[in-house]
């Protein structure tokens, strides 16, 4: 396979959630917060990002690897994002960068042997409120438990996603495989689908994979809040959060970081 030092991929970024309850995706809402325009979730420029570790170290990645990203700068629709993999010893330090502005950085790692899943007992199932309070320190406060809706992970949810997010590799569709962004946005759908929130923003997250997710799986992920805090006028609310696969199998663990208040909102 090609080293990190020489491999560069490069993709015409595409807003898949333009319609989504989250107004950050919207072009003009995300304008009148002094944005260009809809920002490209941060899921989807983690998943531009994951295709350079693949490349480099194939399906063990995905069974196995760790993978940080953390996301500075917005990446918008149209545009084209240019991923970097450098090596650094055993880790591939990675950026992604959009019309000449650093957008996301982040690191990715291939475990010899891959720390255990944390039990399953420190995710307790958790059933998602009928009526969503508002998100605030009560309703994200630390130590609660969350759970999102689960998922049937079919070929038309593969297909399209890999569509959306115009991956290149070709194993995902050879072997039915879900992609890290896709898993990833299963840890925005816990905040999504226990509170309601105002335009927000994910700015990073930790994941390290212990198993591959398959065509006919169905998928979930269950979560506690770890910290409720601001920074720079922002609220951000930190979730550790575990992908499951039918109920019972770890497929990422995740430690993942959004800004659920932005400071223009702040009152």
């Amino acid at each position: 396979m090609a080293t990190p030092q020489s491999l560069i991929y490069s993709v015409k970024a595409y807003n898949l959630s333009h319609s989504s309850e989250n107004k950050i995706h919207d072009d003009t809402v995300a304008q009148k917060l002094g944005f260009t325009g809809g920002l490209v979730p941060g899921v989807e420029v983690f998943a531009y990002a994951s295709h350079v570790p693949l490349e480099h170290w194939g399906r063990a990645f995905l069974e196995r690897g760790r993978m940080v990203g953390r996301f500075a700068k917005p990446v918008y629709d149209g545009r084209t994002a240019i991923v970097t993999g450098d090596k650094n010893g055993s880790q591939i330090d990675l950026k992604v960068e959009s019309e000449g502005v650093l957008c996301a950085t982040g690191a990715a790692t291939l475990p010899e042997h891959p720390p255990e899943p944390p039990p399953l007992s420190n995710f307790p199932p958790a059933i998602p409120p009928a009526e969503r309070p508002s998100a605030d320190d009560t309703s994200l406060a630390a130590g609660r438990y969350l759970a999102s809706a689960e998922v049937q992970f079919d070929e038309q949810a593969s297909t399209g996603y890999l569509r959306d997010v115009r991956e290149m590799s070709t194993i995902y569709r050879e072997e039915g495989l879900a992609h890290p962004g896709y898993l990833l946005r299963l840890c925005n759908r816990v905040l999504v689908d226990n509170v309601v929130l105002a335009p927000w923003i994910h700015t990073g997250s930790d994941v390290q994979f212990h198993g591959l997710a398959r065509i006919g799986d169905r998928l979930v992920a269950r979560a506690h809040i770890v910290a409720n805090y601001e920074r720079k006028g922002h609220r951000f609310v930190d979730l550790d959060c575990l992908i499951l696969a039918n109920g019972e199998r770890p497929i990422a663990h995740v430690r993942h970081t959004a800004i659920y208040r932005l400071r223009h909102l702040a009152n």
